[in-house]
């Protein structure tokens, strides 16, 4: 083709129009993308702006974390139970160690810290952003790998070094119970430290910083600091001396037992405060996940979980129990109030060894034949026979009337963890042999705490208090630590004061003359009351005894300590609570009441409370006991007429005989005027808590020279003499 032909063909080409209907795809594609643009940036700015503007915020704002400090736990001398103190946490990030010193890294790591060299060298080594190394580090621990990381800067980049706190617990193992535990994150778990989690905790702070693109904080109008509210110190009712006490002898007992274990606790039964709590066997609060003195080797990780939560539950508030013929106390107190017996009513009660009861032949305790009893050395024998008598004189609507109002219904609603309920039958399921057994304290369960808080409503004198455990909270955040203080106080009055001197004077006689001898306290006056639970027994031991108990007064008139043991499961042949606990709760009472600064002697029965026996005659049979019991004095009256109606003609002693606090006044009227005789017994030999007892169980009265035992008396032994006649007994 010549030059000329391919000029034109060129020229025809570039004038050729471009074709419109690609430019209007094109102009639609710009106008599309524009607009798409436009509403991306309307929807970014007007519609997702807010939600982007607080991703940005997050993404710019560094959150520091303030711990507040865990408050402490003390008794009621201040002396620490808990404490927590500052430790460090140790970790690295493997990334920015350099591999040329990541085995020099791991070496150093695992000495001081006392790790496996190859397991920390694994985690040096690890891909993981952040590896920690060691948790709750003492200081100087910390200060050794300080030491190491300033001579080794050029190696140490990647380990870091954060603050932490640990709980200590300065005694280890002493009431491990009602103190409880944390976890890893300081969160408590059991006990005052899971109930008062909240309190002790406090309140985190926080410091809000603002940071560039390279995360390095810049000042901004936006940075605040919120100071972090540390955790309130609790101050408990229990005592640190009277806690030793018991855990010594509890856990000497529990092993003499050869039991499964054991719970004793404490009551100040005028104020409701526990002043000792124990179970046995117990654990170290510091290290709470090793059961002691158990090779837990062959145990599977579910044994290890169970025996772990038995080690740590408080038999005293979580473990409800048959608490056997402890139980005849309330019994007692219930026939008393409603007066459907007296304590000294002679042929009141017959015991032939055993009763019928249906279709049931139930034996007596003891397994002895009584006779005839009154009341107070039906008590004295723990005869179950009589009880049985006595719960079918006073009838279960009676008596459950009464178990509500001593509380054994309900939870005491103490400040802990774990509390139990009892259990009972229902009313309506009650027959004449759920009844019978009920009467002497079997075939139904209480915690321990709700029978120490019945006896101290009869120790105080008929109120049932609230128990209390934690006494105060002190606030830390301030100079002035506020000061909150829980006060306790009487939930109900439960019997009259009466009826509770009657009831401690039966329990003091079961010391001095009855099943409870052993429980008894050179130089003090103690009431007690034994107590044997039959039933199957928790680690199938040949003797099926699922409980013995001893519960004591102390001292018995003016009470300042209501003492509660339980031995669980023993298993030797002689499993009486009058052969295996009192012994313990004589030891433990003869080394708290010198502590609790009660002196030793019979100060109950001094010449300051010599009562002058007030006139009577020619007043009305109600009258004439209400002043009686007014002024303090015991009333014998055997006349059956109203008494509202018949007046009294004469009384013994007369107007004016001075006499003890508790004395007998025996009043006699028209219509019975016949005088009653008693025998005058053996004194000699007998401490004055022994001869006053003895005497009062007769209706007889007491006056003393002297201090000591009895040397002499001067009514002739077995002499005959009218009810409430005195005798003075010489003392040396």
């Amino acid at each position: 083709m010549d030059k000329r032909k391919r000029n034109k063909q060129k020229n025809s080409k570039a004038n050729r129009p471009v074709p419109t209907k690609r430019i209007s795809f094109l102009a639609l594609f710009l106008c599309t993308l524009i607009i798409s643009l436009l509403g991306r940036i309307a929807w970014l700015q007007f519609i997702d702006g807010n939600r982007l503007k607080e991703l940005a915020s997050r993404q710019q704002t560094l959150n520091d974390i303030i711990s507040p400090k865990r408050g402490s736990i003390y008794d009621a001398n201040g002396k620490a139970l808990a404490i927590s103190a500052a430790v460090d946490t140790v970790s690295i990030n493997p990334s920015k160690i350099k591999k040329d010193n990541k085995e020099k890294v791991a070496k150093a790591l695992s000495e001081i810290f006392e790790l496996d060299y190859e397991f920390t060298l694994s985690q040096v080594n690890s891909t993981s952003s952040v590896v920690t190394i060691a948790k709750k580090v003492e200081q100087d621990k910390v200060s050794l790998l300080k030491k190491w990381m300033s001579d080794n800067k050029k190696i140490s980049s990647g380990i870091n070094i954060d603050e932490d706190s640990k709980r200590y617990y300065p005694y280890d193992t002493l009431a491990a119970h009602i103190i409880g535990f944390t976890g890893t994150d300081s969160q408590g778990l059991y006990g005052i430290e899971a109930k008062w989690n909240s309190t002790l905790t406090g309140l985190a702070g926080k410091i809000v910083t603002t940071s560039d693109v390279n995360n390095s904080e810049i000042s901004s109008d936006a940075s605040q600091y919120i100071d972090a509210q540390n955790g309130s110190d609790l101050y408990l009712t229990i005592d640190v001396n009277i806690q030793s006490i018991m855990e010594k002898y509890l856990a000497e007992g529990v092993s003499q037992a050869k039991a499964s274990g054991g719970s004793a606790i404490a009551m100040n039964p005028n104020t409701g405060d526990i002043l000792g709590m124990v179970t046995y066997p117990t654990y170290n609060l510091n290290d709470p996940f090793t059961i002691l003195d158990v090779d837990t080797s062959t145990m599977s990780s579910t044994e290890k979980t169970n025996a772990l939560y038995q080690r740590w539950t408080d038999k005293n508030v979580s473990v409800a129990y048959e608490p056997g013929s402890t139980f005849k106390t309330i019994m007692t107190a219930i026939a008393l109030e409603e007066n459907i017996t007296e304590e000294n009513i002679s042929n009141d009660f017959v015991c032939t060894g055993s009763i019928q009861v249906a279709d049931r032949t139930i034996r007596c305790a003891s397994r002895e034949v009584h006779g005839s009893q009154t009341l107070k050395q039906a008590v004295g024998n723990s005869c179950n026979s009589a009880f049985i008598q006595l719960g079918q004189r006073i009838g279960i609507n009676t008596l459950y009337k009464y178990f509500e109002a001593f509380g054994l219904f309900g939870k005491s609603g103490i400040d802990t963890t774990g509390e139990s309920s009892s259990i009972f039958f229902d009313k309506s399921a009650v027959g004449p042999v759920e009844l019978a057994t009920l009467s002497f304290g079997q075939r139904f369960k209480i915690t321990p705490l709700q029978l120490v808080t019945a006896v101290s409503s009869i120790a105080n004198g008929g109120k049932l208090m609230q128990p209390r455990i934690v006494k105060q909270v002190v606030s830390t955040n301030s100079e002035s630590k506020n000061v909150t203080t829980f006060d306790s106080g009487p939930v109900r009055t439960v019997i009259s004061e009466e009826t509770a001197a009657k009831v401690r004077d039966t329990m003091e006689y079961v010391v001095t003359d009855g099943g409870g001898k052993k429980g008894a306290v050179q130089g003090y006056t103690i009431g007690g009351k034994t107590g044997t639970a039959e039933g199957t027994s928790l680690s199938g031991s040949k003797y099926n005894i699922s409980s013995v108990s001893f519960v004591a007064i102390a001292p018995s008139n003016e009470s300042e300590i209501v003492l509660l043991t339980v031995l669980y499961d023993p298993q030797t042949s002689s499993s009486y609570g009058s052969t295996l606990v009192a012994p313990i709760v004589s030891k433990m009472l003869s080394e708290i009441l010198p502590y609790m600064g009660i002196v030793a002697g019979d100060s109950e029965i001094a010449s300051t409370d010599l009562i002058s026996v007030p006139p009577v005659t020619n007043k009305t049979l109600t009258e004439a006991k209400k002043l009686l019991q007014n002024a303090g004095l015991k009333v014998s009256a055997s006349d059956t007429s109203d008494p509202n109606a018949t007046l009294v003609t004469e009384q013994v002693p007369p107007a004016g005989t001075p006499l003890y606090k508790n004395s007998t006044v025996a009043l006699y009227t028209k219509q019975n005027s016949v005088r009653t005789s008693v025998t005058v017994p053996n004194l000699t030999g007998c401490t004055l808590a022994q001869a006053r007892n003895l005497l009062s169980s007769l209706n007889l009265n007491l006056k003393f020279v002297g201090s000591g035992k009895v040397f002499s008396q001067d009514v002739p032994v077995d002499s005959s003499v009218e009810e409430g006649s005195i005798v003075t007994v010489t003392l040396r």
